[in-house]
């Protein structure tokens, strides 16, 4: 990072356009030109150059300052350098963008309240979805419309633009914003050759683990810049552990049919327990989670002059993103059953409660313990290649083609879930008393050997489909899944200047055809294992895990170190991959074949949509005076059409095959418009109706059924897509190249919202067969069915302040700091309907929203040493409303993340760098119920530290 004096000719470059941006270069050129013709053209002339962090400030803030709308930019502080090492990182630095991460790393964004289904993102100018695969409380495998950042390195990109208004010139389908991601081309460069290389290791202090990041750039633009070629590509590994506590979820005694057992519980202690009002953890587990990650990106760009009004650019992106998870627990079961194997069979010794409901401390008999190990392979793959043209007919008539596909395809090959058992434990207990967080759980069995009586392989006899009654097998689930998004993109742009300089009509088509389809099998029953073949000893089946709890402070006496399942071992006992009927009847233990549409279970994850959206707009940009004052903007309106199909299976028979379709039209005016108080004062307003089409799989015209859990999930192909009006006013004041102080207040009034309606109805009610039932149910047993609705949506309206401020006034060293900051405010007031009250309006905030965020970053440059330490804070935020198993809400707590960056230019070619993310090793932190606050996940992922060195040929 660079903030120099050199003595120069200043030549507008392609390479100062790409450091500092256009609109720095014009507002300098007509000072430079006054210049040059008072002035001898031989006379070198001393001008400022600044790189680096600065630098990118100052452009983006060019960027911002020059659009017609209401956008912020982030540019890369240099050739193959972003700010941050994830994409989402840098994205929540602006304001009203809070992210959302996965083992650690952001994964998806959510702006002004309006999560990621509600966030368009274009790659190079044309839509694109990449999708991927995570925890199960990260969101597990994306089936919906939100774009999944960590797909992409951040090395590939140059700049991301945010739009949170809307033109009638930018495709319609968010009510959050529209992100622009755009790559390297060549001719942003100079001419002749442009290289650049990166090397990183990067550190994590809980896995101990150093694993590579390496980027590279080279660039070549013929003399005559009438062709160009660039190719970029970086590679990055990721080794984290994700240690914690979790329980799924929190119920309340008489929920899910369950009620704990008479017999040997103490009567006041019982009673307390099954008392509506207070609520236990479902699942209470401590787990480790091993992430194994490799992401590889590669972009190229070819671009052409054949004349001087003609300019044909060819883009190609790819991403490949590969990983594998493990996922090991030590958690009771029996607190989730229902039915003869579950609290029925849990006596309770001891239990209290606080005021608010919520479990502080129980003694059980009866409780089943289980040992889980989950191992996932998951791998990404996107493509897209783009070709765009630009012709000038002539110096008032342009026309701009972009053609182009984006193709996101995600696999999840192997999901294997396989488990140690230990039946009817007694003398099991929690105690939350001494950490709301972290409880002290004590099992009354070795958890570190297997041992009759405690952890082990419970099986069914030979050639049985069943268990006793009394015990719960050892399961091994298998359950691939993948899902693939296809994005066909056609625009054709005319702009005509009616008036130069003033008045500009612009119209268009666009053409978009997006194909999704997603698909999931399972084994008939996953709750049945057998003994292990001859000769195999039940203990070369099973490993240890070690060393548990490094970053999380845990309660004396909870086990660091348990026996788990050994996958590989127990794959190659059993053969569980041969999708055949091993041994023993059709659907006992020994059947590993894998079905999906005849699977009840898995069916649901079998769908599919076609949708077709056929849009034309036409736009006035203007620029005017209003009493001397400079006045711009633009007015327009976009007419859409969506036509959809989406296909899946019922859960009549094997599945039957149904298909739905519907079409609909949006007419979406538009008008933004920007006043010059004075060359740094602008006042800014903006209004437009906008649209976003509803979730992926909440289209899905079939139903899943899971027996084990007893829920009935359907989809809804009729939703009608989300609608809004929205209104903006920003003031903006420029008071220096890098200083910006800004506020903007937003409201939009949503009306059209999709929410999930849960409720619960006898099954026989349902409509569905008898013969999908097990023995153990039938038309009495109760299920718990969740479907997609529109709701008549509500408002949503906030407040962003953003002060951008260098402090060049502060004597000596202190010159070269400066410091970002910005914070926003939102409200909102949605109408959710609550089955359970007849259907009763619940009002909330937005799934999402986090009413308050902020961002501060601190930063010294002095041209040779760059340092910057940066904060981020998001409040606490719902995930479900109404919340599951009688509890209000879901969310996720408040949280606070620190990172920093330093850097040392060794030369004008070398760099060394240094980065330090997570730094206070910020926790995840998911609860239950506004009142209790109860845990739900409460995982840490350590700190990373990168180091290594840049160098430009």
């Amino acid at each position: 990072m660079q903030s120099r004096r050199r003595a120069t000719a200043p030549r507008l470059n392609p390479l100062a356009l790409c450091l500092l941006g256009s609109g720095t270069l014009l507002a300098f050129a007509p000072a430079w030109a006054q210049s040059q013709a008072a002035a001898p053209q031989t006379q070198a002339m001393e001008t400022v150059v600044v790189t680096g962090f600065r630098a990118s400030l100052e452009s983006a803030l060019n960027k911002k300052r020059e659009d017609r709308g209401i956008v912020d930019v982030i540019k890369a502080e240099d050739i193959g350098k972003f700010p941050d090492t994830n994409l989402a990182e840098s994205l929540q630095r602006v304001p009203g963008v809070v992210i959302d991460r996965d083992a650690g790393e952001g994964r998806s964004i959510t702006v002004r309240g309006l999560g990621a289904d509600f966030t368009r993102v274009r790659i190079n100018g044309l839509e694109a979805l990449a999708t991927t695969g995570g925890t199960d409380s990260s969101g597990g495998a994306n089936r919906s419309r939100g774009f999944d950042f960590n797909v992409f390195a951040s090395e590939l990109f140059s700049s991301i633009t945010v739009r949170k208004s809307a033109s009638a010139d930018v495709d319609e389908g968010s009510l959050g914003a529209t992100v622009d991601l755009q790559t390297g081309r060549p001719f942003d460069f100079k001419r002749g050759w442009t290289a650049t290389a990166s090397a990183q290791g990067r550190y994590n202090d809980l896995s101990g683990k150093t694993t590579p990041r390496v980027a590279g750039l080279v660039s070549f633009t013929d003399e005559s810049r009438r062709f160009g070629a660039l190719m970029s590509v970086a590679y990055s590994e990721r080794k984290v552990l994700e240690e914690g506590f979790s329980t799924v979820r929190w119920a309340n005694g008489v929920s899910s049919q369950g009620l704990f057992a008479t017999a040997g519980s103490d009567p006041a202690a019982l009673a307390a327990s099954n008392n509506a009002a207070n609520f236990h953890p479902r699942l209470p587990r401590y787990g480790r989670l091993t992430h194994d990650q490799s992401r590889l990106g590669i972009t190229s760009s070819l671009q052409f002059r054949p004349g001087e009004n003609t300019l044909v650019s060819a883009d190609l992106m790819y991403a490949k993103l590969e990983a594998t998870r493990q996922e090991d627990f030590l958690q009771a079961i029996s607190f989730s059953r229902t039915g003869t194997n579950g609290k029925p069979q849990t006596s309770v010794l001891q239990a209290v409660y606080d005021a608010s409901g919520e479990l502080v401390r129980g003694v059980y008999n009866g409780v089943d313990i289980r040992s889980e190990s989950r191992f996932d392979e998951l791998s990404t793959e996107f493509v897209q290649p783009t070709l765009s043209l630009e012709h000038d007919f002539s110096d008032t008539l342009r026309m701009s083609v972009k053609l182009g596909q984006g193709k996101s395809r995600f696999r999840n090959p192997v999901q294997t879930t396989t488990t140690l058992d230990a039946n009817n434990v007694n003398g099991y207990s929690i105690d939350f008393s001494g950490n709301s967080r972290l409880p002290l759980i004590s099992y009354p069995i070795s958890v570190t050997e297997l041992s009759a009586g405690g952890l082990g392989f419970v099986t069914a006899a030979a050639g049985a489909a069943t268990v006793p009654a009394t015990l719960v097998s050892s399961e091994i689930r298998i359950r691939p899944l993948g899902a693939t998004n296809r994005n066909d993109n056609g625009q054709v742009d005319l702009s005509w200047d009616l008036v130069p300089d003033r008045y500009t009509l612009k119209a268009g088509l666009s053409y978009k055809r997006f194909v999704f389809d997603t698909f999931e099998s399972r084994r008939t029953n996953e709750a049945l294992m057998y003994a292990p073949p001859s000769g195999v000893a039940a203990s070369s089946l099973t490993t240890t895990l070690t060393g548990f709890g490094k970053g999380l402070n845990l309660p004396a006496g909870v086990p660091t170190s348990w026996i788990i399942p050994n996958l590989g071992a127990i794959a190659a006992a059993y053969d569980i991959y041969c999708n055949c009927l091993k041994s023993g009847p059709a659907g006992g233990p020994g059947d590993f074949r894998l079905t999906s549409i005849s699977n009840g279970s898995a069916r649901g994850n079998n769908f599919g949509a076609t949708e077709k959206d056929e849009g034309a707009y036409v736009m006035l940009d203007f620029s005017e005076r209003v009493s001397s004052l400079p006045l711009r903007g633009n007015v327009g309106v976009r007419y859409v059409r969506t036509s959809q199909t989406a296909s899946g299976f019922d859960s009549v028979g094997n599945g039957t095959p149904t298909q739905e379709t519907q079409s609909y039209t949006d007419v979406l005016p538009s008008l933004n418009v920007a006043l010059n108080l004075s060359r740094e004062l602008i006042l800014r307003a903006a209004a437009a109706k906008v649209m976003a089409r509803p979730r992926l799989n909440d289209l899905n015209p079939g139903m899943s059924l899971n027996t084990a859990n007893q829920t009935i999930t359907a989809g809804n192909p009729n939703l009608k897509p989300y609608r809004a009006k929205t209104l903006d006013f920003n003031g903006e004041w420029y008071f220096s190249k890098e200083g910006f102080l800004g506020v903007g207040l937003f409201y939009k009034d949503i009306d059209t919202y999709i929410q999930s309606l849960r409720g619960s109805t006898r099954y026989g009610d349902t409509g569905l067969p008898l013969s999908s039932l097990p023995n153990s149910q039938n038309a009495d047993t109760v299920y718990a069915i969740t479907t997609p609705i529109n709701t008549e949506g509500g408002s949503l309206k906030g407040i962003e302040l953003n002060w951008q401020q260098p402090f060049k006034f502060l004597p000596g060293v202190l010159s070269n700091t400066g410091m970002q900051f910005n914070y926003t405010y939102v409200k909102s007031n949605v109408a959710y309907r609550d089955s359970a009250a007849g259907n009763a309006s619940i009002v909330d905030n937005l799934i999402g929203l986090s009413p308050r965020s902020a961002n501060v970053s601190v930063y010294y440059d002095d041209g040779r040493f760059s340092a910057r330490l940066s904060t981020s804070y998001r409040s606490a935020f719902l995930t479900r409303v109404p919340g599951q198993n009688n509890n209000d809400v879901e969310g996720t707590n408040a949280a606070v993340n620190v990172d920093m960056s330093l850097s040392y230019d060794w030369d004008d070619r070398l760099t060394f760098t240094f980065e330090g993310t997570n730094l206070n090793n910020r926790a995840k932190d998911q609860f239950v119920s506004r009142s209790r606050n109860s845990p739900v996940v409460y995982n840490v992922t350590g700190r990373e530290f990168l180091f290594g060195a840049r160098y430009k040929f």
